[in-house]
């Protein structure tokens, strides 16, 4: 691997390689090497760069053409499932339960897939996010139990999801568009979901080249972001019967 992808540098700010570079095959694929740590991190999320590896690989890091994508302002659920979360008794809250919601994305089946990229090494440094601020959850509940969420990394008035998780039929959805609702009200136009699949293209998902993905990425990240810290307060607690009506 050594021989053909750049390893990054040891210190937590050292740069990424163009993401022009990417590899093709597997597409995207731009470096691997150093740390997981919060400044790292951010550097990477901020030029379109994401963490992903399974356990015993090295840190991959990848930037991959075409990036898919959900824009806010057309993420709506359709007639029918409007009408299941009209009569839902779910309550949707923001930053409750992180810990919780990463546990449960990294436990949660997934169709062809054998294990988990979220390995101890990332729950920890996604954790260390959280308490900077970066890091946010939206999850699902039905009374007391947690049934759904979705976790990823904010930055500016970019959003650049991970991963969601259902125990209940529909919680995951609903996670996604309780997210998108307050995105729409916060001015966040764009939530990146990385690598396309049958499962987000019937959400709506968007398919774009990684040269717009980035220019996009390059004015969202620097715009001042609509909450600093948690979002527990901001987002309030939301009825999932409310996303099953217009906004």
């Amino acid at each position: 691997m050594s021989l053909h992808l750049p390893r990054l540098g040891v210190e937590p700010d050292a740069p990424f390689p163009p993401v022009e570079s990417a590899l093709r095959r597997p597409d995207g694929l731009l470096a691997f090497g150093g740390d997981l740590s919060v400044p790292r991190l951010r550097k990477a999320y901020r030029h379109g760069v994401f963490p992903w590896f399974s356990e015993g690989q090295p840190i991959l890091w990848w930037s991959p053409d075409p990036r898919t994508v959900f824009e806010t302002a057309a993420l709506h659920p359709n007639r029918r499932f409007a009408r299941t979360l009209r009569g839902s008794d779910w309550t949707l809250r923001a930053d409750t339960a992180f810990a919780a919601v990463v546990t449960a994305c990294a436990r949660a089946p997934r169709p062809g897939q054998d294990g988990t990229w979220i390995t101890d090494a990332m729950r920890d440094a996604y954790a260390a996010l959280h308490a900077t601020g970066i890091a946010h959850s939206v999850e699902v509940f039905d009374g007391d139990a947690l049934v759904g969420g979705i976790y990823g990394v904010s930055i500016g008035r970019m959003f650049f999801g991970e991963s969601m998780f259902s125990a209940r039929t529909g919680a995951s959805k609903a996670a996604l568009f309780g997210l998108a609702r307050q995105m729409r009200r916060w001015d966040m136009p764009l939530i990146d979901a990385q690598v396309g699949n049958p499962h987000l293209d019937s959400l709506g998902a968007a398919s774009w080249p990684r040269e717009r993905f980035i220019a996009s990425v390059d004015v969202l990240a620097e715009a001042r972001a609509p909450v600093i810290g948690a979002w527990t307060g901001a987002f309030g607690e939301i009825p999932a019967a409310a996303l099953g009506t217009p906004d």
